[in-house]
């Protein structure tokens, strides 16, 4: 990991196409202005793992449905069935 130190409007440059500028200093924080090309995503770290958990999940194949059934049979209570006289 590269640490450095930049002043309000120093900037770094990755890979010679993504700049990164400090566009400000507050108690809070750092403000950063990224500048990228089109093709090149850039996301906050809990969008991107956000965005990592969906496709994870639309990349996991369905339920059978026989696989289905079984589940429903397993969380349904079991009924005692009695004649009546």
């Amino acid at each position: 990991m590269l640490v450095i130190t930049r002043k309000t409007d120093q900037s770094i440059i990755i890979d010679g196409t993504i700049e990164v500028v400090v566009v400000g200093i507050t108690k809070d924080g750092v403000r950063l202005g990224i500048k990228a090309p089109k093709d090149v995503q850039v996301h906050r770290r809990e969008v991107f793992e956000a965005i990592a958990e969906a496709n994870r999940a639309a990349a996991t194949p369905p339920q059978t449905l026989h696989d289905a059934a079984a589940l429903l049979r397993s969380q349904t209570p079991k009924v005692k069935l009695t004649r009546g006289r």
